[in-house]
């Protein structure tokens, strides 16, 4: 059997071969190995007893299944993004603490991801369930998103969905870095990889000029028009923490970081103090975080301190 990492290595020679003389096809090859997600995440066991519980709902986006979750009564609806190679269920810890102080938890599997089908997604389908998510529940009182979510939930709330209030964790603010770390990874060239950007922008939104340009966090930020609220870990090894400084200052006075300390990337979802912030944030009243402007401390006065 041919070890992955050779298979990918050999498969990047011929695209950057083909992308001088084939760009068209080069870019839409390597496009559907850009999108697809490195694995497909299984329910744990801490989250079971919350998923069990959930109203199941399935839609169809890009002819492809989605897997949506729902809690609660209906009554303020929250929303949770998880992010690349992920599941709804990873949240499930801000389900239950949002749960237990009346709000309605809504969450998704993303095709590709969790207990949805295909192979593949990407922020247009992000997006879309999103919006689909928006028409059926009605206003967000609040959205808490995760990672690649971040990016994805940003460009879905400067496009006609509405919400109260946006929590980000370790939430990726460009796009450059997921292309960059693709490109370390895969060993794809420049000009293969350019070829990827315009089939996105030719093909996939193409009702959208520029529309690469639209998938950072911190383009259009006064769209939101609603409190941030940002946590990031300073040792984060997948996201560095200059993601978030760069949301911050995009979105200028109605954001707040706060950055942790030992978490990581993933373990940032589960930490109890990094819950109960969030929580302070979502249901603190609207005089508090909605109308007035919120202060941006420095990096040393917002950490939460190691555990």
């Amino acid at each position: 059997m041919i070890p992955k990492a050779l298979l990918v290595r050999a498969t990047s020679t011929a695209l950057n071969a083909a992308a001088h003389v084939a760009p068209g096809p080069t870019g839409r090859a390597v496009f559907h190995l850009f999108v697809r997600p490195l694995g497909r995440a299984r329910v744990k066991p801490a989250e079971e007893r919350l998923m069990a519980a959930a109203r199941v709902d399935r839609m169809r986006v890009a002819g492809k299944e989605v897997v949506t979750y729902a809690w609660g009564d209906g009554e303020r609806p929250v929303l949770l993004v998880h992010g690349w190679s992920s599941r709804g269920s990873r949240l499930a810890a801000f389900a239950e603490a949002l749960l237990a102080r009346g709000y309605s938890p809504v969450a998704f599997d993303a095709p590709g991801n969790g207990d949805a089908s295909g192979r593949a997604s990407n922020i247009i389908e992000y997006r879309e369930i999103i919006r689909r998510l928006h028409a059926r529940h009605g206003d967000f009182d609040a959205v808490v998103a995760h990672s690649f979510g971040v990016v994805a939930a940003l460009f879905a709330l400067r496009d006609g969905v509405r919400t109260g209030r946006f929590v980000g964790i370790a939430g990726v603010g460009s796009f450059g870095l997921l292309t960059a770390a693709f490109q370390g990874m895969t060993g794809f060239g420049d000009r293969a990889l350019g070829a990827m950007r315009r089939h996105v922008e030719r093909k996939l939104a193409p009702e959208e000029p520029g529309v690469w340009g639209h998938f950072d966090a911190s383009w259009r930020p006064e769209d939101l028009g609603a409190p941030v609220l940002l946590i990031h870990d300073e040792s984060d090894g997948l996201v560095p923490l200059a993601h978030a400084h760069a949301i911050r200052k995009a979105h200028g006075e109605r954001a707040r970081l706060v950055v942790t300390r030992g978490l990581g990337h993933r373990r940032i979802l589960t930490d109890p103090q990094v819950v109960a912030e969030a929580m302070e944030f979502i249901s603190a009243p609207a005089s508090a975080s909605a109308s007035a402007p919120v202060a941006v401390p420095a990096p040393t006065e917002a950490a939460v301190g190691s555990r």
